[in-house]
């Protein structure tokens, strides 16, 4: 297989150019082509020269996304893609407005194998983790079918990042690129079920991006219950890396807590959870569960969603719930991509 140069940074690409004989300054205008003008092919670069359209051709690729699926939110302009890679991999992306700007969340795996209990993008396990440009190229096509400027990502989609840790890393580097589309780190969340030794590692990368923590739990004993990779990750020893990492990067986390009715929604749960975090750089994101058909659990009332926030609030947890969007088109992760994936069957 050829090299896929959208995967290359900006200093590999110069290497690349130099090693088959081409001036340095010619990356430059390839790389621009490929992550400011969104090309997908070299025959599209026409400040190269015939000559050097070919040779790239011969020995190169630019792989992308082929969009097989979209669907548009009556309710609120949030839009659903299924994306198909090589080998008929699918994955899928979500386009999100906000006043503040326009937010695209996309996948770092086709799939998951992170198996937590509420989730419909781990039902099926991983199928492969993507590359650079399987990720970059989520954000291009979605902004060429939008005609609108992406601000902001959040790597929630389906797969864990940090599973699939130098492919994300080279993500960022690239999307952060000034020649590139120069994202500032700050506009990039990566959110983690709590890979504890990952995010050591993460935390000495001298990132400014947000991390955010699937936590979804107050204790080991209901986290075990519903995410596997908490058995080899327990909650006194997360909580120390959470800490090590905001102590570290001096970056605030964001811990996700998705309620579940009966199971995680108790004001015990809430005021436990406060006890965990208390004095902890950090923000509670409380989302009202998205019902999976494959799944037995259910949403609480809004009164036992506001009792919860109000709890964390009272005791100095800065805490927000989450606005619900796209409930009309499956945005939630997982839903569309298993429902396409069982119609292909």
């Amino acid at each position: 297989m050829e090299t896929d140069l959208r995967s290359l940074t900006l200093d590999e690409l110069q290497n690349e150019m130099e090693n088959i004989g081409e001036a340095k300054f010619r990356a430059k205008q390839i790389y621009r082509w490929m992550h400011v003008k969104y090309a997908n092919s070299f025959d599209e670069m026409t400040d190269l020269s015939a000559s050097l359209r070919k040779k790239l051709n011969n020995r190169y690729d630019i792989c992308t996304v082929k969009q097989v699926k979209k669907l548009v939110s009556k309710e609120d302009n949030t839009t659903k893609y299924l994306f198909e890679l090589e080998n008929n991999y699918i994955i899928e992306s979500v386009f999100m407005q906000y006043s503040y700007g326009n937010t695209v969340c996309i996948s770092t795996q086709a799939g998951c194998r992170m198996g937590c209990a509420f989730c419909a993008s781990t039902i099926d396990g991983v199928e492969k983790s993507l590359t650079p440009t399987e990720m970059l190229t989520q954000i291009y096509e979605i902004e060429k079918d939008k005609g609108e400027t992406v601000s902001g990502v959040v790597l929630m989609g389906s797969g864990e990042p940090l599973d699939n840790y130098d492919n994300v890393l080279k993500f960022i580097k690239i999307l952060n690129s000034k020649e590139g589309k120069n994202m500032g780190q700050r506009h990039i969340t990566l959110s983690t079920c709590g890979i504890i030794n990952k995010m050591y590692d993460l935390a000495e990368e001298d990132l400014q991006i947000t991390l955010a923590v699937s936590l979804h739990a107050p204790n080991d004993e209901i986290r075990n219950s519903i995410m596997p990779i908490s058995k080899a990750n327990p909650m006194d020893k997360l909580m120390e890396a959470c800490r090590f990492y905001t102590d570290k990067t001096k970056r605030r986390i964001t811990f996700e807590y998705a309620l579940m009715k009966g199971v995680n929604d108790s004001p015990e749960n809430a005021k436990e959870l406060a006890s965990k975090i208390k004095g902890m750089l950090c923000h509670v994101n409380l989302i009202p569960i998205n019902e999976v058909k494959e799944r037995n659990f259910v949403k609480g009332s809004s009164e036992s969603i506001k009792r919860f926030e109000e709890i964390l609030l009272s005791r100095g947890i800065e805490t927000t719930v989450r606005r619900k969007l796209g409930s009309d088109i499956d945005a939630a992760c997982g839903q569309l991509r298993k429902r396409y994936k069982d119609e292909m069957i």
